[in-house]
């Protein structure tokens, strides 16, 4: 074999490992019951509201009616199934509903899930100072979560709340993938 042709099957064979390695990042995502996500991205996973009023409908679909709409610009919601445009969410109320995929973004927020306002500490340990309150049911922005505790920021204000007052940072499904769109039963 030529030089010229070891070479073309060596750049072939890069190629296709290249190839290979790409089709296998997306591999791993899965929805719960199993199947490839559209998106690529884990099912469930954290996403916010991007837009305001965002609609809400009963399935993936234009053709399905609107339930509500929601009127909070990043409002964290829990994708827990999704279609190749429409995003099955879970919100902080427990509602669940179908959303577009481009009135979500993946710009990670908390909600204050507490009826109180939220002391922010300058370091996770709640003997430090507080620098600021979050008000109750009010969003801010996640920097990251660590040890039981999450620093959240807004603008040049940064500090650190417990994370099992928040929602937006639980790492199992809030809401089953297979439960009806509509309001939470109780509700």
């Amino acid at each position: 074999m030529s030089s010229k042709a070891s070479g073309r099957i060596k750049s072939l064979r890069a190629v296709l490992l290249a190839a290979g390695m790409a089709l296998g990042l997306g591999a791993g995502a899965q929805m719960p019951d199993g199947r490839p996500t559209p998106s690529g991205f884990d099912v469930p996973r954290w996403v916010s509201i991007k837009s305001s009023p965002a609609r809400a409908r009963r399935g993936p679909g234009l053709d399905h009616r609107i339930l509500w709409e929601y009127r909070a610009a990043g409002l964290p919601v829990q994708v827990v199934a999704e279609t190749r445009d429409w995003r099955k969410i879970c919100d902080p109320e427990g509602n669940v509903a179908w959303v577009h995929r481009t009135i979500t973004s993946g710009r990670r927020t908390v909600f204050n899930r507490t009826e109180a306002p939220l002391d922010l500490r300058r370091r996770p340990d709640a003997d430090a100072r507080v620098r600021a309150r979050l008000a109750a049911r009010a969003v801010i922005t996640l920097d990251r979560c660590e040890d039981g505790w999450c620093r959240l920021q807004s603008g040049r204000l940064r500090g650190w709340a417990p994370q099992e007052a928040l929602f937006g940072v639980q790492t199992q499904a809030q809401c089953a993938a297979s439960s009806p769109a509509g309001r939470a039963a109780g509700r």
